[in-house]
C-alpha cells in the first residue's frame, strides 16, 4: 500500500483479525479490504475473486501465505500418525494447489497476473536437526514435505502458464525472529553471515520486488532469503 497498491487480506475466519484490520483501515482506508476465504473450498474461492473484482475491477496479483495445521502438528517422526500427515498436506498443498488454479483461471480470462507462493530454506535442504536439541521448537516432516511441494509446485504452474502472461515465484526465507530461545537463535547465527534471524520487513522487500513491474520477467523462480543460512 505505500508502494502505491490495495492489499486484500483473506482469512477462514477473518474475525480474529479485528484488531490489525482496524489498524490498516485507519492508515489505508480505501486500499485495504478484509474478506473471508477458505483455501479448501472451491466455491470460497471464487466469491472471493468475484467481490474483489465488483469492488476493485482487476487483481493483479496473489500471494498464497496461508500456514493451516492441524492441533497435533509438530509431533515426532515416530509419533505423527498416517492421518495427521496426510491431513496436513492436504490442506497446506491442497489449499496452495486450489486457489492458485482459481486464479490462474481468472488470470487467464484477464490476460495478466502474478503468483507468489511462500516457501521455506527447508523445502531445499536437509533439516538441520542439531539446532532445536534443548529447546520445544521442532522441524517437523510435514513442512519440509510440504515447502519442498511448494516449490515445484511454482515451477510447475509457472511454465504451464507462461504463455498467458502470468509469471509464478516462490520465496523461500530462513528463519524469522519472534522470540525464539537465545540457544537457538545463537546456533542459528553461526550458519548465517551477518545477521541471522529475518525480520518480517526482510521478507516483505522481496515480496514487494516480485510484485512490481521490476521482476516482470521472472518466473519459476524460488528466491531464498536467509543470510546464508543454506549454505
Amino acid at each position: 500500500m505505500l508502494h502505491g497498491g490495495t492489499a486484500i487480506l483473506t482469512d477462514i475466519n477473518i474475525s480474529l483479525e479485528k484488531k490489525f484490520i482496524h489498524e490498516m483501515k485507519a492508515n489505508f482506508s480505501d486500499r485495504f479490504y478484509a474478506s473471508n476465504m477458505d483455501i479448501t473450498k472451491k466455491s470460497s474461492i471464487k466469491s472471493l475473486i468475484k467481490n474483489v473484482i465488483n469492488r476493485y475491477g482487476r487483481i493483479d496479483s496473489l500471494v498464497n501465505n496461508a500456514y493451516p495445521r492441524t492441533k497435533n502438528y509438530g509431533k515426532k517422526l515416530e509419533d505423527i500418525s498416517y492421518k495427521d500427515f496426510t491431513n496436513m498436506v492436504t490442506m497446506h498443498i491442497g489449499g496452495y494447489f486450489l486457489v492458485s488454479q482459481q486464479f490462474a483461471i481468472f488470470f487467464k480470462s484477464q490476460k495478466l497476473g502474478n503468483i507468489v507462493n511462500m516457501g521455506s530454506v527447508y523445502g531445499s535442504i536437509t533439516p538441520r536437526f542439531e539446532l532445536y536439541k534443548n529447546t520445544v521448537m521442532t522441524m517437523p516432516v510435514e513442512y519440509a514435505t510440504i515447502k519442498s511441494s511448494i516449490i515445484h509446485m511454482t515451477k510447475y504452474f509457472a511454465q504451464y502458464l507462461k504463455k498467458n502472461n502470468i509469471r509464478v515465484n516462490c520465496i523461500s526465507p530462513g528463519g524469522v525472529y519472534d522470540d525464539q530461545p537465545k540457544s537457538f537463535i545463537s546456533s542459528y547465527q553461526s550458519f548465517c553471515s551477518s545477521k541471522g534471524m529475518l525480520d518480517p520487513l526482510d521478507v516483505a522487500n522481496l515480496l514487494i520486488f516480485l510484485l512490481s513491474d521490476s521482476s516482470m520477467f521472472i518466473t519459476g523462480q524460488n528466491l531464498i532469503i536467509d543470510d546464508g543460512f543454506s549454505l
